[in-house]
């Protein structure tokens, strides 16, 4: 390895694209989370095109194999009036002109390439090559030399005296930025500047806001400043739309001047109260447009927007549990091939109907965001789910997409990766949605890396915390009630029974596919039943993966197979529908364009909602009624309040 101090320079020859492209500095390790790495490139002319050329990085550890793990193509891209041009995360200032996400740039001893070329020729492990070669910058944070891939460049004419570039110990301040004369140097990073100083001094802005969350109903203020007074008024354009967020929320001057002789302009945004439901949404500052003699030292600056319509469900908390308000959606006779069996017999028919491969479907692990948005809803505000182990809610929109897992929620394997064997592929880094998915069976033990049934949103710190700790060793958060005890208890349980390969024992195995520990485990089954909330779960689940767990809908099944009537025949209980203390009748069930209801003596408010729990409509009746219906298929929920009594009905629309 050659160490680089101060203005210290390793030689490297870098012939070709001298008069064309080249690796001008790179920045691939920055102190804590990496989120201010950036490749910056350079062309010998200003607003040179960018089109036909690839920047492919190279991981050259062992695992790695010198291969690709991420390309940018630069077709439609241009140089800057300095001939530059940036790519890194938004976190970087000045602003890159091509974002990429942070912590993306691997820390060494790798290496990243220019190519003549595009994306398609680089899919993820292609082994570096000299086909197309342009510039190549071989680096590491002093790792030791990474000789194989030195020598698959060392082969090309114009790099046969090639060598490893370090760029300072971990977590180090520098960049590694390329000399006029082609040699390089290690020190303090200069994006969106020559590395020599020289080049057009651009008058820089930044845009400051005083908060990063705000209410519907609320005023924010925007301030921009330059670097230096404008010589001519200075025109330019912003934008707060992302995705659902657009110009119906909010209110405000987006074309904004500064004045010639001053440096300050700013703007009023009201966000608009519209009663509507939409969840907390992302509004995104950003410039619509900025003249090249302007460098952006901020952008796309985001602003927590709090939507003060949230849905409460009629169900509780897991911390304040009810229980009978949400019904299974599970089909009839969904469990009847059950009855009469015990031991193995009973095993396998529970098998056969959680892990059937004509009807079972697995999802991709990107997808199990979409299906915890709605499976781990907070009861008491549907903006946030409701995280297992810590128990409280945390904003949707506070998903973990980065190594910083402060205040951030993420998914938990509650049966870890790394005991049960299952881990992700390629593939499961698409969002695909629901009418996506794999066939799957019992002997398909990879796909429990994406069973939402055993997965649970989590706190990101409290999820590390957990580790792959066996429960009983992991027991929760001092503080907390451990309501999700019996959660994790038949998630487990489930996950043995679904996947060939698993099993849950007593005690802390060191074993492959083993979980423990099966005492506590049970305990915790009995002493936490399954509640409404846990029920609501399965049923999201099951819109999505259509199958169940049976430990919630048929708790008692647990003792069948690992507890006191191990040996006895399982039959499932029969059931009998009670309408609470109000004698009424609620018909057709299912419905199409009304119900009827009978039975009411007294002036009763009756509740209408999803089978998510939120509130679609409100009536107030006396007596023999009828409501008329305009839903659409799926199963409802009516909640009857009269005279300081309630009840809920559910039944379906059937169109």
């Amino acid at each position: 390895m050659k160490y680089i101090f101060g203005l210290m320079v390793c030689v490297m020859m870098s012939t070709t694209a001298i008069g064309q492209l080249v690796i001008n500095e790179l920045d691939a390790d920055t102190p804590s989370i990496d989120d201010m790495e950036f490749l910056e490139l350079l062309s010998d002319t200003p607003g040179f095109s960018l089109d036909g050329f690839v920047v492919v990085f190279f991981n050259g550890s062992d695992n790695g194999g010198n291969s690709s793990y991420f390309t940018v193509d630069l077709d439609g891209q241009v140089t800057d009036v300095n001939g530059l041009f940036l790519i890194g995360s938004n976190s970087v200032s000045p602003v890159p002109q091509f974002l990429i996400p942070e912590n993306t740039i691997q820390n060494g001893a790798d290496a990243v390439a220019i190519y003549r070329g595009s994306d398609f020729d680089f899919p993820d492990e292609t082994v570096a090559t000299i086909d197309n070669l342009i510039d190549v910058l071989i680096y590491g944070t002093s790792d030791a030399d990474d000789v194989d891939m030195i020598d698959i460049f060392r082969v090309h004419p114009n790099f046969t005296s090639i060598e490893q570039i370090d760029e300072g110990s971990g977590n180090n301040t520098n960049s590694i930025q390329r000399n006029n004369d082609g040699t390089y140097t290690s020190k303090e990073p200069t994006p969106k500047q020559l590395n020599d100083g020289s080049g057009v001094n651009l008058n820089g802005i930044e845009m400051v806001i005083a908060n990063t969350q705000y209410g519907e109903g609320e005023t924010f203020d925007i301030v921009f400043t330059t670097d230096r007074n404008v010589l001519e008024d200075f025109n330019f354009e912003i934008s707060l739309n992302d995705f659902s967020f657009n110009n119906a929320d909010y209110s405000g001057d987006r074309s904004l001047t500064i004045v010639a002789g001053e440096n300050s302009t700013s703007t009023s945004i009201t966000l608009i109260d519209d009663a509507i439901d939409e969840g907390d949404e992302v509004a995104v500052v950003r410039y619509v447009s900025l003249s090249q003699q302007f460098l952006t030292l901020n952008n796309n600056v985001q602003i927590r927007v709090v939507d003060n319509d949230f849905v409460v469900a009629p169900y509780g908390v897991p911390t304040d549990p009810t229980f009978g308000i949400v019904n299974s959606t599970q089909p009839i006779d969904y469990y009847s091939s059950l009855d009469a069996k015990a031991d193995l017999e009973l095993r396998q028919a529970m098998q056969d109907i959680i892990a059937d491969p004509t009807v079972v479907r697995a999802q991709t692990y990107t997808d199990i965001i979409d299906i915890l948005n709605d499976a781990d809803q907070n009861p008491a505000n549907s903006n946030e789910v409701w995280l297992v182990y810590s128990e409280e809610g945390r904003p949707k929109l506070d998903f973990q997409t980065t190594s910083d897992n402060n205040g951030k929620w993420n998914r938990e394997h509650t049966f870890p990766r790394s005991l049960g064997g299952y881990r992700s592929i390629e593939e499961d880094e698409v969002r695909d949605g629901i009418n996506v998915f794999w066939v799957t069976s019992a002997d398909s033990l990879r796909h429990g890396n994406s069973d939402a049934h055993a997965l649970r949103a989590a706190d990101g710190q409290e999820n590390g915390v957990r580790n792959n700790q066996h429960y009983g060793e992991y027991v929760g958060p001092q503080g907390t009630q451990g309501s999700f005890r019996g959660d994790v208890a038949r998630s487990v349980l489930y996950m043995e029974i679904r996947y060939n390969g698993l099993s849950i024992v007593n005690g802390f195995p060191d074993m492959d596919g083993q979980l423990g520990d099966l005492a506590t485990l049970l305990e915790w089954h009995r002493n936490d039943p399954p509640d409404d909330f846990e029920m609501n779960r399965n049923n999201v689940v099951y819109n999505w993966q259509r199958n169940r767990n049976p430990f919630i809908d048929q708790p008692g099944l647990v003792e069948y197979i690992w507890g006191d009537q191990v040996g006895n025949v399982w039959n499932e209980p029969s059931s009998t529908k009670k309408l609470g203390d109000l004698d009424l009748s609620v018909y057709p069930n299912p419905a199409s364009d009304r119900i009827y209801i009978e039975g009411l003596e007294n002036e009763t408010s009756i509740d209408l909602y999803s089978a998510h729990g939120q509130k679609i409509n409100t009536y107030s009746v006396v007596g023999d009624s009828e409501i008329e219906l305009n839903l659409p298929s799926g199963m409802y929920i009516l909640k009857f309040t009269s005279e300081g009594k309630s009840m809920t009905h559910k039944f379906f629309v059937n169109k």
